[in-house]
Parts: C-alpha cells; sequence; structure tokens
C-alpha cells in the first residue's frame, strides 16, 4: 500500500515544513548509527536478544517535561502479524494532555481510567527499520480511551527530548511522529470507524476488551518513500 497521503493540498505549507524538517532528522538519526554498525532497535535493546513481551528498556521511556512516553517489545512468534520484528508503542500521559480533552464516555470498561493514551504503534523490521503503523484495541494498552480528534490532538505534544537510553533514538522517535502525521491522523480516525464497525456486528460483547479484536488499523510505510513523496511536492517557502 502506498504510504503517501491521497491529496497534496490538505497539507499546508508550515506543516510541509516540519514534515520536511523531522524527515532529515529521522533520516540523519539512522545514517549516524549506521556509521557505527548501530540500528535503532539494538539502540533499545542493548542486548543481542530479547525476551517476548517485556518492555525494553525495562522502566520504558518517559520525558517528564513532555509527559511522552515509549516501549519497545515484541509479541511472540506465533502471535506475529505482517512479519512485525517488534514495535514502538507511542504514549502521551495523563499529565501532558490538553486541559479542554475529556476522555471518551462508552456504558462499557472504556470508562475514563488510567493515565494514558495511546498515539501509534511502529513495527520494525529486524534490521532495525520501520515497516508499519498501527493502532489498537484499548484492552492492549490498558489506555483511557479518547475520541480519535482528541488523540490527533495530541500527536504535537509527543516529544522525547531524553539522552537516556538513545538520543539519536529519541530525535527519531519524535521525528516519525511529524514526518508520518497525515498517516497517523488516517489511522487514528480508522481506528474509531473499526471499533464502531465491531460493536455493530457484536451488540453482545464489550467491544474495548474483546481479545479477537486487536489492530484497529495499519498501513505499510517506508522512510525513503516518504522522504521521496516529500520532494515530489517541492521546497515549501520559508
Amino acid at each position: 500500500m502506498d504510504n503517501a497521503p491521497g491529496r497534496a493540498e490538505v497539507i499546508s505549507a508550515a506543516q510541509l515544513r516540519l514534515m520536511t524538517e523531522a524527515a532529515v532528522k529521522a533520516a540523519d538519526c539512522i545514517r549516524v548509527l549506521s556509521k557505527s554498525g548501530q540500528n535503532l532497535v539494538g539502540e533499545v535493546l542493548r542486548c543481542d536478544e530479547f525476551t517476548e513481551w517485556e518492555h525494553y528498556p525495562p522502566d520504558d521511556v518517559h520525558d517528564p517535561e513532555t509527559h511522552a512516553h515509549y516501549y519497545f517489545h515484541a509479541h511472540a512468534p506465533d502471535e506475529t502479524r505482517d512479519g512485525d520484528f517488534g514495535h514502538f508503542h507511542t504514549f502521551l500521559m495523563q499529565d501532558g494532555f490538553p486541559d479542554h480533552l475529556r476522555p471518551a464516555v462508552h456504558s462499557d470498561s472504556a470508562s475514563p481510567a488510567g493515565v494514558s493514551c495511546h498515539l501509534i504503534a511502529i513495527s520494525m523490521t529486524p534490521q532495525g527499520l520501520p515497516e508499519r503503523l498501527f493502532t489498537t484495541n484499548r484492552w492492549v494498552t490498558g489506555e483511557t480511551w479518547y475520541a480519535a480528534r482528541d488523540v490527533i490532538a495530541m500527536l504535537d505534544r509527543f516529544d522525547i527530548d531524553l539522552a537516556s537510553p538513545s538520543w539519536p533514538l529519541n530525535q527519531w522517535l519524535s521525528a516519525m511522529l511529524v514526518v508520518f502525521r497525515p498517516q497517523i491522523e488516517q489511522l487514528v480516525l480508522q481506528r474509531d470507524q473499526a471499533i464502531e464497525c465491531w460493536r455493530a456486528r457484536h451488540p453482545e460483547r464489550d467491544v474495548f476488551e474483546d481479545r479477537e479484536l486487536e489492530v484497529t488499523s495499519s498501513m505499510a510505510i517506508s522512510l525513503v518513500g516518504q522522504i521521496e513523496w516529500l520532494d515530489s511536492l517541492g521546497s515549501p517557502d520559508p
């Protein structure tokens, strides 16, 4: 699937500038690590092997100023989808939520309990490159459920400005949510559509706790392809 948004005209010059700058940063992070024989996954694992389902790093990564949060983990091989080697889950924690936003109100278990909002997951290859973006059902991360428009409003607040566990990894991950902002918005909107469709088909179930619904939207991506697409739009005016 082509990871470029459907219409270039929906992207403003200001957003295009931010995406272009972030794309340069993301590519530079990968380039610098490659020069040392390292990659993004290796930076978070810091070891040759890792244990399925464990969080890496063990205590996750949390920026105390922005309240952006992430961890990396992998599922068991028989539960792996789309060749996923492992993936980053990104969040904004409660202290970073915009004051005017309120959790979505539902009659089931997705009540406003919890302290995090899941933004997007980034699936990685064994070579440490991004290959897919996806969203998940509430039970997967135990998040507080916010409507798509509110999740989108939180995206600008994701910034990991820390040296640990890896400065280039943190820079890259922060940049990815800017480089692929149009695709992430699309996936979050599709997430809500998938939830409502599932609820309509299974009215007797608690949709947010239904283990048969795990991934709510997904899209193959290519950082190189995104950069080429941005280049095709031309340089935004200064």
